[in-house]
């Protein structure tokens, strides 16, 4: 176990949960010491915590050499093949250079190769912050939110590196990017690529497609890398098109297919915009699933004038919509920490329902086999103008590839998660909170705890095509809304032979004992009319009843329980002191607000 001054721990069923006095520490290397000493801890519930981890402080990743001028449109992959470890090349502003591959040089935690923008340190957003298109010279796009500037205005001050490898451009081995403009030339798939990178962190850089060119993923991170970082950075405008368009599924960042193992990957303080998933680990053919994530302080984003029907809507320079699917998806992955997130804006309509994230494990195409989704921890999240929340599901390859089967789904602790501005059929989606699929293999270890969400459909939806029920899953101290015509627990499909249509009709409570054993359903405070309710569970009718201050129409800027009458409170909260470990009954809204301070 470990200590940080704002973190207190709290023992639940013998595994050990976080919680944090004031939301969870917020810097880049909170859980990372100089030397890559993993901080994360040992388990947040069911979930194992990371095991391994990567410094990314400049003091961590030195270049004590020379300092080497690269002139404007000169060959960059002969520069770094001249440079020794240790070197740092300075890069004009403004000026472009090719990248097809940059050589692996084997260097070491020492002698990293540095190459930036030969602005000064000073004209750039200081270490550790976010830089912004504007550092390019742009000073704002349409339909994104406003971001931060240099001193006097948006001006060129970093060089452009223009990706033209159509697998993506491998970048070798202990090198950092600083200040770096990347964008695409030309017909490609992806602009970086993840080939047996090593030791590599792109910080402060803006990464984009070029205009009005569809280009699907802007940075991989698979085939046996290790230790990749993307910090304090831009990436934008990574799409595909509907029916005209030649691909289907863009990422802003991901990784799937390896045929060695792979992993410890940093993701930290990005603005992450693509139509397809923001953040993808899986869904190729792989013999390794990649392990040891961290997926912190990011903006998860689409923009609204990419939806048909809303103010402003743009479509793709061919005329067509955009594919849109999720905010972030893990079909294959192991020992996931996803913390302090702004996840936002994701619709259905293209196979898909608008859920924000999903915990999917997949054998894609039946070639990945021993693929799994395992120890996943989800903390203090924002998630926001979404089709529905969460999908967990296991389920086999298409019919038509083979049904293979992945390895396992499960140990999945989600808690301290805000979800607001939940939309149904305008979404093209179902306005839910949970999807549950559990094919093979069986899904297990679920706890979702100290959850507040509201949306406007059923909680949960549910197959289950084991034959035996699904092990430990609980949903406890969680503020829940549950609307619609459908019962709040209810069948997703499966026919009679699932267990939630036998039991649906009866409430939630016979779902429950129908589907899962051990389950726990308990001190939740649960906004909706129907009946049927496991004891132990505080059910009202509205919003008001609850105590929820200021929810209108299922958004709330600061959705707080009323400590009494008055201020945007109608009445004090039942979910006052009533949760299960003395805390009050849903997020820890304070600590999410904490969390998620600046990301946005």
């Amino acid at each position: 176990m470990y200590s940080l001054g704002v973190v207190l721990l709290t023992f639940v069923c013998g595994t050990t949960i976080h919680s944090f006095a004031a939301g969870p520490p917020i810097t880049e290397n909170a859980y990372c010491g100089k030397g890559d000493v993993a901080k994360f801890g040992d388990k947040d519930g069911p979930a194992e915590l990371p095991k391994t981890c990567f410094y990314t402080g400049l003091d961590g990743t030195p270049s004590p050499g020379r300092q080497i001028r690269v002139e404007a449109n000169a060959n960059l992959e002969a520069a770094v093949e001249s440079a020794k470890c240790g070197d740092t090349l300075l890069l004009p502003a403004g000026a472009s250079y090719e990248v097809k591959s940059l050589p692996a040089k084997k260097c070491d935690d020492a002698h990293y190769i540095t190459i930036r923008t030969d602005t000064p340190d000073s004209k750039l957003p200081p270490e550790g912050t976010r830089i912004s298109p504007a550092w390019a010279g742009i000073a704002s796009l349409p339909g994104r939110p406003a971001y931060a500037q240099p001193a006097g205005g948006a001006a060129k001050l970093m060089p452009i590196l223009v990706a033209s490898n159509p697998s993506g451009a491998p970048v070798g081995d202990h090198v950092r990017f600083i200040g770096i403009e990347w964008t695409s030339s030309g017909n490609i798939a992806r602009m970086i690529g993840g080939e047996n990178n090593d030791h590599v962190i792109f910080d402060r850089n803006y990464i984009h497609a070029e205009d009005g060119v569809e280009v699907p993923h802007a940075v991989s991170m698979a085939q046996g890398s290790h230790y990749i970082a993307v910090i304090n950075s831009y990436l934008g405008g990574f799409y595909c098109i509907a029916r005209s368009g030649k691909c289907t599924d863009a990422t802003a960042i991901g990784g799937a297919h390896s045929e060695a193992p792979f992993g410890t990957f940093k993701i930290y303080n990005n603005f992450l915009e693509s139509s397809g998933e923001n953040v993808l680990f899986g869904g190729a053919p792989s013999e390794y699933s990649p392990t040891d994530i961290e997926i912190r302080r990011n903006h998860l984003f689409r923009p609204m004038i990419w939806k048909e029907g809303e103010p402003g809507y743009t479509p793709s320079p061919k005329g067509d919509t955009y594919i849109v699917k999720n905010n972030l998806e893990l079909k294959s992955a192991v020992r996931v920490l996803i913390e302090a997130n702004l996840l936002e804006n994701s619709w259905g309509g293209f196979s898909q329902r608008g859920f924000s994230l999903l915990l999917s494990v997949r054998s894609q195409s039946s070639r990945c086999p021993s693929c799994r989704v395992n120890d996943i921890t989800v903390r203090y999240n924002r998630i926001r103008n979404v089709g529905s929340v969460f999908q967990i599901s296991n389920s086999p390859a298409n019919k038509k590839k083979g049904g293979g089967i992945a390895t396992d789904g499960g140990r999945y602790s989600i808690h301290d998660v805000v979800a607001d501005k939940v939309h149904g059929e305008d979404y093209h989606g179902g306005g839910a909170f949970l999807m549950l699929l559990s094919g093979a293999p069986p899904v297990h270890d679920v706890q979702i705890d100290h959850v507040t969400s509201f949306q406007p459909g059923l909680l949960v939806s549910i197959v289950n095509k084991s034959e035996d029920k699904l092990r430990n899953f609980s949903i406890t101290n969680s503020v829940l809304s549950s609307g619609g015509p459908r019962p709040p627990f209810a069948s997703a499909g499966g026919g009679r032979d699932s267990c939630a249509a036998r039991s649906q009709k009866s409430g939630p409570e016979a779902v429950l004992k129908e589907c899962f054993d051990p389950y726990k359903f308990e001190h939740n405070l649960i906004i909706g009319s129907r009946g049927g309710w496991p004891p132990g569970n505080t059910i009202v009718g509205s919003a008001n009843d609850a105590g929820v201050r200021d929810v209108k129409e299922g958004i709330a800027a600061r959705p707080l329980l009323c400590r009494d009458k008055g201020e945007g409170c109608q009445r004090k909260s039942p979910g006052i002191g009533a949760a299960s470990d003395g805390r009050d009954i849903g997020a820890d809204v304070e600590g999410v607000e904490a969390a998620i301070a600046g990301v946005e």
